[in-house]
């Protein structure tokens, strides 16, 4: 765990120059706007160590799987999240000295990310090898008032000296991905040029063929005052530049301002690029960096309205649930249906692909608190307009009869994560899709989803379950073999307890659904069960029977349930039983080692009581807490905020507080030596659950809110507002006081504790 981060409210500041946290700090001060992102990488040179990222949401690229275990079913291939052209490079010089911090003296660094504007901002004074000492002050924006425009400001200033300055102020689309196979690069260039302020490139993504075109702009001012300057052009493959030289005087500041637009061919047609790339730079440029940026700010405070949490009394805990609402809020704005929730956002580039079952199982929870109703609503139909895909990938691997399978991991809906254990035996994710569905219909109420969009998705999972499962002539049940739960650190187990669990509750709901639907819509239906030739009296009848006899694996003696079979074999220990050295796991022991070891990466059977709580009476979820939280190391960033809210029930405040600074600080103290790699986005909605369901207590159930709050000893008090059925519901907890109230829409009864309310 690393603590080199100052606390603060709205503010995620690094004091001081540290190299060896670099690329974690490029992470953590990551911004974005749900159109593209990127790295907090420096604007000047830098050669040391470092990992420039720019992204571009739904742009990736298919790279061939390379394994040695082949086998039938197995995905073609693996999606990249691609490292796109960038256009943040301001490359300085003074009288043919270069500007780069890792050969330059460095004082009074200071990085700064505020979280309610989304400003990156950078000051220093940097001292060259020839004495020359200067100062720079970096501001930086990802527009979030429009998803296709950037801007950077970025003053100098020699501090005892006099000298002549180059610039150079580029695109380059001659980018490497972190994990390319033997350095290979995915971009082709379509179409470069460069003139006196402006250039542009437009490059092709190989195999994918999409085109995103990079251009930028600039002005050059001294005092904040326009300064004409003489420029040139460079241009080599992939990248074209604007340069000048100039005198610069002691003591005065010049300013450069960088405007860059990223215009992808997902949003506009291809022979089109360029012109309206070059009409919307002239734009922004007229409107110069303040406009911009006011409106990018009043963006940013319309999204904090509905979705702050305020903690008063424990500044830790209020930066982290600040920063990892941010993180969301710029990586997923809802707003174009094609795109979903990547779990490194554009923080990274680890795990490819754009979609995990992390979306339904954590994310939708956030959205559907602090968004208007159709951001959720279009994460579900993400899903629908994949299902044929999810019926390919279940043929591939021997499936039939419209049996769908949800990938693991997607850009457009086919499998496309190449782990053998992952790919063919974390099946659970399908559970996940149907558990959303539910999820959003008992949030919002919206029950003519079903009709719409649900059933026909329920119908396909519900077919996989019922091929999968198989009768058990010797338990008298029907059990599933061959599967990876929730805790990846088991492989090829045989009866995942939370896996049958979700595969028997689908099956009923998928009943439900059916005869919702039927009485909602009979055209509808009749028009649905014809086209995807539906035998209900048949199907319904055997998921009835599976439902009913599921194998769910029991210890009677302890009173918990078994994450799988055979899960009492292993030498049962504790975490507190590991040396410090041990961990974390992943990166310490062999995986043999950790596969034989009781250890849990994240919740696994807590997963399944937390999804389905009003199942289990209090003592059963006390038990089982009390057996697996002890083995459970949470090296996945989705572990703590389950046990948070488990926590929370059963009364264990320390335990809950414990996990929610674990979830709400996982990135910003790395906890877990890999945040280098890019933040945990989808994590962060579980810490926004973590206060929520969490410390708020809140559920829903026969449609109307319930809230059982209560308050950390750590906190003196703590706020949140969500979005439910129309209304907007402001909750205020302190020491011994509890304050939920409508504060728009009509009143609503909700019931705190025991107690009914008219708020």
């Amino acid at each position: 765990m690393k603590q080199y981060l100052k606390h603060d409210a709205w503010k995620i500041i690094e004091e001081g120059f540290s190299p060896e946290y670099n690329r974690i700090s490029e992470s953590v001060f990551s911004i974005g706007n749900g159109r593209m992102g990127q790295r907090a990488t420096f604007e000047e040179q830098y050669s040391g160590d470092t990992h420039q990222g720019t992204y571009v949401a739904g742009v990736y690229y298919p790279d061939k799987t390379r394994v040695g275990w082949w086998k039938n079913g197995y995905p073609e291939y693996f999606a990249k999240v691609l490292n796109a052209p960038s256009w943040i490079d301001i490359d300085i010089s003074f009288d043919g000295e270069v500007l780069d911090l890792a050969k330059a003296k460095v004082e009074n660094f200071r990085r700064e990310l505020n979280m309610q504007n989304g400003l990156l901002s950078r000051s220093f004074v940097a001292t060259l090898p020839s004495g020359k000492k200067l100062a720079i002050e970096a501001k930086r924006f990802c527009s979030m008032a429009d998803g296709e425009v950037g801007a950077i400001r970025y003053s100098i200033t020699l501090l005892n000296a006099s000298g002549h300055m180059s610039v150079i102020l580029p695109v380059d689309a001659d980018v490497v991905n972190k994990d390319a196979n033997y350095d290979e690069k995915f971009w082709e260039e379509i179409y470069k040029s460069a003139d006196a302020d402006r250039a542009m490139v437009v490059a092709e993504t190989k195999k994918t063929k999409f085109h995103v075109a990079t251009g930028i702009a600039f002005l050059f001012k001294e005092n904040d005052k326009i300064k004409p300057v003489n420029t040139c052009t460079e241009t080599r493959e992939k990248y074209a530049a604007i340069a000048f030289s100039t005198e610069v005087k002691e003591k005065v500041s010049y300013t450069i301002e960088k405007y860059a637009v990223v215009l992808s061919s997902e949003n506009h047609k291809k022979d089109l690029l360029v012109s309206v790339a070059e009409q919307k730079l002239r734009n922004i440029k007229s409107e110069g960096f303040d406009k911009l940026f006011d409106a990018h700010h009043n963006n940013w405070l319309k999204r904090w309205e509905g979705a702050d949490i305020t903690i008063e009394g424990d500044i830790a805990a209020q930066q982290g649930i600040r920063f990892n609402i941010f993180q969301l809020m710029q990586t997923y704005t809802g707003e174009d249906e094609r795109l979903n929730i990547g779990p490194k956002g554009f923080t990274g580039e680890k795990y490819g692909g754009s979609t995990y079952w992390d979306t339904e199982a954590y994310c939708l929870p956030f959205y559907l608190g602090t968004a208007d109703q159709k951001v959720a609503r279009n994460l579900l139909v993400y899903r629908y307009k994949h299902l044929q895909r999810a019926i390919e990938n279940a043929g591939k691997l021997g499936f039939t009869k419209g049996a769908a399978l949800y990938p693991m991991v997607t850009m457009n809906g086919e499998e496309c994560h190449n782990e053998w254990e992952i790919t063919f035996e974390e099946i659970h994710r399908n559970g996940a899709i149907a558990y959303g569905i539910y999820d959003y219909i008992r949030y919002t109420g919206d029950e003519k989803y079903l009709t719409e969009f649900g059933l026909e998705v329920l119908i396909g999972i519900a077919r996989f379950w019922a091929q999968r499962v198989n009768w058990s002539a010797d338990k008298q049940q029907y059990v599933m073999l061959g599967v990876t739960g929730p805790n990846e650190y088991e492989n090829n187990v045989n009866n995942n307890w939370y896996t049958n669990l979700i595969a028997a509750w689908t099956l009923d709901y998928s009943l439900q659904a059916i005869d919702f639907v039927k009485q909602d819509d009979r055209a509808a239906y009749d028009k649905l069960i014809k086209r995807i030739d539906f035998k209900e009296a048949e199907e319904s009848n055997r998921w009835k029977d599976i439902a009913a006899k599921m194998y769910l694996p029991e210890d009677s003696k302890r009173g918990v349930f078994l994450q799988q079979d055979g899960f009492l074999d292993k030498e049962l220990l504790t975490v507190s039983q590991l040396r410090k050295e041990d961990r974390p796991l992943n990166q310490k022991w062999s995986w043999d080692r950790i596969l034989r070891s009781c250890f849990i990466k994240q919740a696994d059977v807590l997963q399944g009581m937390y999804f389905f709580e009003d199942r289990f009476s209090f003592d059963e979820l006390k038990r089982n807490f009390d057996f697996y939280e002890p083995m459970t190391v949470h090296e996945s960033s989705l572990s703590p905020c389950v046990h948070v809210i488990l926590a929370s029930v059963l009364g264990y405040k320390e335990k809950a507080y414990e996990m929610y600074l674990r979830t709400s600080r996982l990135d910003l103290d790395d906890y877990n030596n890999d945040t280098e790699d890019g933040c945990h986005i989808t994590s962060m909605a579980g810490t926004w659950m973590s206060v929520v369901k969490g410390f708020g207590g809140m559920r829903v159930r026969e449609g109307k809110l319930h809230f059982n709050p209560f308050i950390p000893d750590q906190w003196k008090s703590y706020s949140f507002k969500v979005e439910f059925r129309g209304r907007v519901i402001k909750v205020d907890v302190s020491k011994g006081s509890t304050d939920i109230k409508v504060i728009s829409g009509d009143p609503l009864e909700i019931i705190i504790g025991e107690e009914k309310e008219l708020a």
